[in-house]
Order: C-alpha cells, then sequence, then structure tokens
C-alpha cells in the first residue's frame, strides 16, 4: 500500500499541471488603458520578476481561510521537525494523524506543485524547500509581532528596516512603507488633537507614547544607514525623511499637554460631589447595554389632571405682574449704591509680559539686548537676559521662553502669539550656571539667539562715490 501512494506522488506533479489556455480578457494588458503598456511601468516589471515568489503566496493564501489555515498548518508542522531534513509519507502520516487522509493528500499535493515542498522521487522522501522556510520565516515575524501590544504598528516595518540594515542590504521600499506609516500616525494624532474629545486624546497620546518607544529604537539603525558611505542616493533621502517624520512626531508632546489641559479647564463638576461629566462617561463607557440601566428605575410618571389648565396660567400671570407693577410705583426706583473697589492683580501680571515682550521685540529688532550697544551680540547667556529681578519675576519670564517659535501658539491671537512670532530661538541644556545674585543662586545654562533670516539688521552704511576715490 506505501508503495502505491509513493508512486501515486511521483506521477502528482505532471497530472497536477494540465495546459490550460489563457482566455485573453484576464491577461495582464487587459487591465492597463489601450494606449499604455503594462512592460513600461516599473513596478509592474519588478513585480514580474518576483513572479515564482508570489505564486507561492497564491498556492499558500488562495481560497477560503479554512483552505489556508491547513495549508500553513502542514507546512510549519514539516518545517518545525529540526531532527531530520527529509520525511517519508509514512513519518508525514504519523506526524499529521489529526488530519483526514483525504485532506492531507490535496495539501501536500499543492504543496509540491508550487515548490514549497520537494519531492525526492530516489529516497522516496519530501523535503521542505528553502522559499518555503523563508515564505514562513517572514510569515511567523508577522504573526509574533502582531500578537504584542503594538498599538503604533511600527514594530514590523522597523525589524524588515533593521535586518536588511544589519546585513547591508535595506532597500528604498522599506524605508519608504516605515516613512509612510510615520506620515499616517502623525495624521492621526493631530485629528484627535482637532477633534477635542478626551477619550480620544488620551488614547492617542497613550499610542504616541508607544511609537515614541520605536522611534527611540530606530533612531540608532537610521544614523547608520546616513553614514553609510555605500548608501546611494535614494537610501540617504529617504533616511532623512523618517527622521524629519520622526521629529515632528516627538514634538507633538506639548500639542497633546496643551489640548489635555485646556479640556481640564472645561471640565464642568457636578456640584460638591467631586465627579465631573468625564467621570460619567467613563462609567456609562463600561456597561455594554445602556437601556438595561433604566430597568426598575423609571416608572410611568404621575400625569396631573387641571380643569382648563390654559385659562389657570393666565390668571396667575396676570395676578403675578400686576403684583409686581404696584410694587415699583408704589416704591419707586431704589437709590443708586457705589460699587465695591476691588483690586485685581492682573494688570499687573499684563504689565509684567508687556515689559517681557518689549524687552525681546527690542532684541530682535535691533540686537541690543540686554543692553544698547554699538556692536550687540547676536547670542546672548539666558542669565543676562532674565536678570536683573526678583525670583519671581525671573521665574515668570523664564516660563515664557519655551513659547518662542511655538508654531501652534503663533497662530493663535494676544501677547502670548507675539512672543510666539518673535525671530528669537531658545536653546537650553541640562547643565546649571552658579550665579552672583541676591534672588537666584544657579540657573540652567541656555542661550537666546537671533534668526539671521528673519532678525532685522542694520542699515548699511552708504558707498561712497568711485570717482572720490
Amino acid at each position: 500500500m506505501a508503495e502505491m501512494i509513493e508512486t501515486m506522488a511521483s506521477a502528482a506533479p505532471a497530472a497536477e499541471a494540465p495546459v490550460i489556455e489563457q482566455d485573453p480578457q484576464d491577461a495582464l494588458q487587459a487591465h492597463f488603458q489601450p494606449n499604455i503598456a503594462a512592460d513600461e511601468i516599473e513596478q509592474v516589471y519588478h513585480l514580474k520578476r518576483a513572479q515564482p515568489l508570489l505564486q507561492v503566496f497564491t498556492a499558500l493564501f488562495h481560497g477560503g481561510f479554512e483552505g489556508v489555515l491547513v495549508r500553513l498548518l502542514v507546512l510549519r508542522e514539516l518545517a518545525s521537525d529540526t531532527s531530520a531534513s527529509a520525511f517519508t509519507r509514512a513519518d508525514i502520516n504519523t506526524r499529521l494523524a489529526y488530519l483526514l487522509p483525504e485532506s492531507l493528500e490535496t495539501v501536500l499535493m499543492r504543496l509540491r506543485t508550487h515548490q514549497l515542498l520537494a519531492w525526492d522521487a530516489q529516497q522516496a522522501v519530501y523535503r521542505v524547500t528553502p522559499m518555503a522556510r523563508n515564505v514562513l520565516s517572514a510569515i511567523d515575524g508577522l504573526l509574533a509581532l502582531g500578537q504584542t501590544e503594538d498599538q503604533a504598528e511600527m514594530g514590523f516595518l522597523l525589524s524588515q528596516v533593521a535586518g536588511g540594515q544589519a546585513i547591508g542590504g535595506v532597500s528604498v521600499e522599506q524605508l519608504q512603507h516605515l516613512l509612510g506609516r510615520l506620515v499616517d500616525l502623525t495624521e492621526e494624532f493631530s485629528d484627535a488633537i482637532a477633534s477635542g474629545s478626551e477619550f480620544r486624546l488620551r488614547e492617542s497620546q497613550a499610542k504616541w507614547h508607544m511609537a515614541c518607544d520605536w522611534v527611540e529604537k530606530g533612531s540608532e539603525i537610521l544614523r547608520a544607514i546616513t553614514s553609510d558611505e555605500n548608501a546611494d542616493g535614494a537610501t540617504h533621502k529617504a533616511a532623512q525623511a523618517i527622521g524629519r517624520a520622526q521629529s515632528a512626531l516627538l514634538n507633538m508632546q506639548g500639542m497633546f499637554s496643551r489640548a489635555l489641559n485646556q479640556i481640564e479647564r472645561q471640565r464642568v463638576h457636578l456640584g460638591q460631589s467631586g465627579l465631573s461629566t468625564t467621570d460619567i462617561k467613563r462609567w456609562l463607557l463600561l456597561h455594554d447595554d445602556l437601556a438595561s440601566l433604566a430597568v426598575g428605575a423609571i416608572e410611568q410618571p404621575v400625569l396631573p389632571l387641571f380643569a382648563t389648565p390654559a385659562e389657570m396660567i393666565d390668571v396667575a400671570e396676570t395676578e403675578l405682574l400686576a403684583d409686581r407693577a404696584s410694587g415699583v410705583v408704589q416704591g419707586g426706583l431704589p437709590t443708586g449704591t457705589d460699587a465695591p473697589t476691588t483690586i485685581n492683580d492682573g494688570p499687573a501680571m499684563q504689565r509684567e509680559l508687556d515689559d517681557w515682550l518689549a524687552r525681546l521685540s527690542d532684541f530682535a529688532a535691533l540686537g541690543n539686548f540686554p543692553s544698547i550697544a554699538e556692536e550687540a551680540p547676536k547670542s546672548i547667556p539666558i542669565q543676562d537676559s532674565l536678570l536683573p529681578a526678583s525670583f519671581a519675576i525671573a521665574s515668570y519670564r523664564a516660563s515664557m521662553l519655551p513659547l518662542l517659535g511655538d508654531a501652534s501658539e503663533a497662530s493663535l491671537q494676544g501677547a502670548t502669539a507675539e512672543l510666539a512670532r518673535l525671530p528669537v530661538v531658545f536653546t537650553p541644556t541640562d547643565e546649571m550656571i552658579q550665579l552672583n545674585d541676591p534672588h537666584v543662586a544657579a540657573m540652567s545654562l541656555a542661550t537666546l539667539s537671533l534668526l539671521p533670516s528673519l532678525s532685522l539688521d542694520p542699515q548699511p552704511q552708504p558707498q561712497g562715490d568711485k570717482s572720490d576715490e
């Protein structure tokens, strides 16, 4: 019986490859415009060159999900056995005894026909082909990353770039896929911030943190790619675009914080209970069937019956207005009183902000901040700009510095928006510097610099006439 099965297996490839005449309507050219040749498109050339590999995926994933699952199951079971490089039909029947013989025979025939399994007629054994192992490795890598909590969905793309860079074969297409995912995430986070929804913001912020973790892991890989002298120009350009997209993604932390702070200021609390509308919405989201909450809580309301309700309302309104009119006529208008005197601290804070804005504007326009000089510096230490001042004023001025160059703040109106639009760059560091000041003992080492393209340089001196020389 075993010899009969092996004879059928050796003859199967010839029986499974009938010559089928191709329908002209299904030809590749039939999908293109009449004046366009399919072979002239670059991507068609690359895909046709990979036809053997693509046919392998077609053999695995063609048909329903159940058939795909059984094919992958058989191929994974055989490839995972590293104790032997070849399998007889008896070994396969023993290892896959939980499958029906007819189904197993159909799957083996399909895998053998598409070169996923190789049949050695001389030794009467099956072997897993190298192409099959490559395909399974790619699928297993994608399945393994799919089981992790990768909400940003960047792990597989970054692993492909890392693997290609490690063997010196990173392609522009792999970098473009990673760049496209970064652009998609940036747009998704921007839409979440613009929506104003607290729940969507917090969900996107959690995904943003996970994306930043992947960005940190991929930064070293990108530096290695950009520093590789053997990489071509397209690879360098794609890597630099990914770096810019990563920077834009990392800079969204301030946007998330400002949006959440704005929502926090607008949150409505229910009396003195400490509960807010956000707490109620979060509690409601925990229930799948909101209608069930009303069971036993809402009964048929009482319907009071009145005789001639419209007339009763008219009489009540007339009596009420008559009483009010008589009281006004008898008592007259109330005497005027002086408004209570209050002290408002707002103008003092506004004056301090206006003074700080005027000083920075003076520096941006004339280059003479903090002191007027003929050769003013274009970059000054931060302590020279914040001091002399009391600790409170210096702290207030320092809190305004991160607004310099903030694009989202610059698009608004007001004094802080004018501050954000100044051509001044605030450059902080992690180091500290000791100061000889009566109010501030130490301060972070930082500088204020003018933007050369935006700062107003002094007027050039008029040149003398050549005839006077």
